[in-house]
């Protein structure tokens, strides 16, 4: 019988954490379909009816009353069209060669430099600024603000050996001072509905810099999107324990604006949640886990320390204090109970055109997956 058992539940949890669909999603949100699921050619969008789909898929009903959707909206700065930036005569590669400071406004013009310091150069044609950044790494992000006739362009160090001298550039901004995105939501009825257990991710990520150049964002956050819609798959065909909420954000790119805005309009009451679990770079996993909130909550650390002691899922779990890193921080701020977890070492690209989902290993994806279940099980 214990034999049997063991078959069962094998059996029934190698099917429920299904890799293979993890990777189509990863797959299929970091497509240029989707460009980089952010502000501009409808990307954000595009990867919310992609998840509403999932979850009516997945078999999860609305959160928001009948509606999978939570819309609202926020200022963004975004790069539609031109950009264009040539270095002492040479056409630079947007995303590859250069970034630009997502806060930087619309500048066509010619300029010729001054170095400030070893990384710095200005430059200011008919009161139009141009400040020219060398950098180690491209590390792109989302501006909510403009600066008018301004624009700072951040360079790769180790593709420019010469003193830059000129530079012209042509860097369209468009400024969008409410600009309409929404969080979907979606709900399994466990055994006690009393409590509530939650999954969180965002979906978003830093979309485009002009007409070609996107960020995929596969680690961050496409890994922990379909981490929890393998959740949801998961939950649906294995009643859980309690009534469990899966929630992905958009906008937290942007500075966490999406669950911001959940936690200030939540559609029940936050007090009733028994804990929440924020999933976030989950493509990795070589050096174990991060447990931000491990250091303030104790016992559940203790217990997720227990369950690895005594699976040895995963390498280490290290913990965090409390940290605005991520989805989880408003509702810590609220009083509810959070982890927000992330794999450690293996692939480093980060907030650059490189994260992509082919060289994403899902190195200890199927032993997350596995300790996260079991932990939420035994809480």
């Amino acid at each position: 019988m214990r034999v049997l058992f063991f078959l069962l539940f094998t059996s029934n949890f190698l099917f429920s954490q299904d890799s293979a669909y993890v990777r189509d999603v990863i797959k299929e949100l970091t497509t240029k379909k989707y460009f980089g699921r952010g502000y501009t050619k409808n990307g954000l969008k595009k990867a919310s009816d992609y998840l509403v789909k999932e979850c009516k898929r997945n078999g999860a009903k609305p959160l928001f009353g009948l509606n999978y959707e939570q819309p609202y909206q926020h200022p963004v700065n975004t790069y539609p069209n031109k950009m264009d930036v040539a270095i002492n005569g040479k056409k630079l590669i947007p995303g590859r060669d250069f970034i630009v400071k997502p806060s930087s406004g619309s500048v066509k013009a010619c300029f010729n430099f001054t170095k400030k310091d070893s990384v710095t150069y200005f430059a200011e044609n008919n009161s139009v600024k141009c400040k020219i950044v060398l950098q180690k790494k491209l590390t792109y992000s989302v501006g909510t603000k403009l600066q008018l006739n301004e624009c700072e362009v951040q360079l790769l160090k180790s593709r420019f050996t010469d003193e830059i001298k000129t530079a012209k550039v042509n860097v369209e901004a468009k400024f969008i001072p409410e600009f309409n995105t929404n969080n979907v939501g979606a709900i399994i009825e466990g055994e006690n509905n009393d409590s509530v257990l939650i999954f969180t991710a965002h979906y978003d990520h830093l979309g485009g810099m002009g007409k070609n150049c996107y960020f995929p964002g596969a680690n961050d956050n496409a890994s922990g999107t379909a981490f929890v819609l393998n959740l949801m798959k998961h939950y649906a065909k294995n009643k859980p324990k309690y009534k469990t909420v899966f929630i992905f954000f958009s906008s937290e790119e942007a500075g966490l604006i999406g669950s911001k805005y959940f936690v200030e309009n939540s559609p029940f009451p936050l007090s009733s949640v028994k804990f929440l679990i924020n999933l976030d770079l989950l493509g990795t996993g070589d050096d174990g886990i991060m447990a931000v909130n491990g250091a303030i909550l104790e016992n559940q650390f203790n217990l997720l320390e227990k369950i690895n002691a005594e699976n040895k899922f995963v390498k280490e779990i290290k913990k965090r204090g409390k940290a605005s890193n991520s989805d989880h921080y408003w509702f810590t701020e609220k009083g509810v109970p959070a982890f927000f977890i992330y794999t450690l070492g293996g692939v480093s690209f980060y907030h650059d055109i490189d994260d992509v989902e082919k060289t994403l290993p899902l190195t200890k994806y199927k032993e997350v997956f596995q300790l996260i279940t079991t932990f939420v099980n035994e809480l």
